[in-house]
């Protein structure tokens, strides 16, 4: 994911579901988003207040968890990515920002947001997208029915895809992984999705200029599938868990939404000072030019009246 800037306007949060303990990493947010370092740990069930929270949204029950700070009232992220991975105990992730322990992980869906977005920015033009490739699942609200149109969406769809030009298969070290077995292609498919995710908002990369947020969720189980054909021991396993990392990480300076320099707290205030000492200015020019255009010299200035009264005087 590659932007113009390397502003950060994007939380992107990631899910590790794994055979020895599950976790959340904050891999992702912006400076006025400000999550603690610790271990302290989040029930998964909390998971869509959290994102609702850092969105600036309100929540039924409040949020007592130590690890996200209060912000800025005004100031929130433009989109929020949510990924969980599945069948990862852990990946190599050295830049994250946080990332804390997940208990209870219940299956869940960021549902109740994406309706808080719709609804309260239908006249602008969010994006909500919720994505599962795994099971063609695939659930989309506002404009993301006309950006995400050509996205692949059936694993016979994205497995197409990948023999199509621009596909992953031609960029990615493959190492161990075959473009043959099935639970290689699975994990290959998830990652051709990412993909194309990236390369539709580069596309489409005027829907972040609006002032809706935008919201997505995509799940990926191709590592749970591995683990099931070759084991967490395997080399397949390792070159997997390696790829994706590598994929998230792209992203994690710059995001796909052109966007410009960081945003200055001061900026409004400077603005509306230079803007109204500008204006009085004018102003202040435009009446004493008005004033000296109608002035009469003979009873208006003080330095002709002075004049003529010496040459009367003489």
């Amino acid at each position: 994911m590659k932007a113009v800037s390397a502003a950060v306007l994007v939380s992107l949060f990631v899910i590790i579901a794994g055979v020895n303990g599950d976790s959340l990493t904050i891999l992702q947010s912006p400076d006025y988003v400000s999550f603690q370092k610790g271990d302290w740990p989040i029930s998964g069930e909390k998971i869509p207040d959290l994102v609702a929270l850092t969105m600036g949204f309100s929540v039924k029950e409040d949020l007592s968890w130590p690890g996200l700070k209060a912000g800025p009232l005004f100031q929130r992220p433009r989109a929020n990515v949510l990924v969980v991975v599945r069948g990862a105990d852990s990946l190599a992730l050295p830049q994250s920002v946080a990332s804390y322990p997940l208990e209870n992980p219940v299956p869940f869906t960021l549902d109740s947001v994406a309706e808080t977005v719709h609804s309260l920015f239908a006249e602008d033009t969010p994006v909500v997208l919720q994505l599962a490739p795994s099971e063609e699942r695939l659930y989309m609200l506002g404009k993301a029915n006309a950006v995400f149109e050509e996205l692949p969406v059936t694993l016979q769809q994205i497995r197409a895809r990948l023999s199509q030009d621009g596909s992953v298969l031609a960029s990615l070290p493959l190492n161990s992984l075959s473009r043959n077995a099935e639970a290689d292609l699975l994990f290959l498919s998830e990652v051709q999705v990412l993909h194309d995710i990236t390369a539709l908002l580069q596309r489409h990369r005027h829907l972040a200029k609006d002032h809706s947020p935008d919201l997505y969720s995509l799940e990926l189980s191709g590592l749970e599938e591995l683990i099931r054909r070759y084991g967490a021991d395997s080399q397949q396993y390792r070159d997997a868990t390696a790829i994706l990392a590598s994929v998230l990480i792209k992203g994690n300076p710059d995001s796909p939404f052109n966007l410009a320099y960081k945003y200055n707290l001061n900026y409004a205030v400077v603005f509306n000072i230079v803007l109204w000492l500008m204006i009085a200015l004018a102003l202040a020019v435009i009446a004493t030019s008005y004033v000296m255009w109608n002035m009469d010299p003979g009873y208006d200035s003080i330095i002709y009246r002075m004049t003529n009264q010496k040459i009367r005087m003489d």
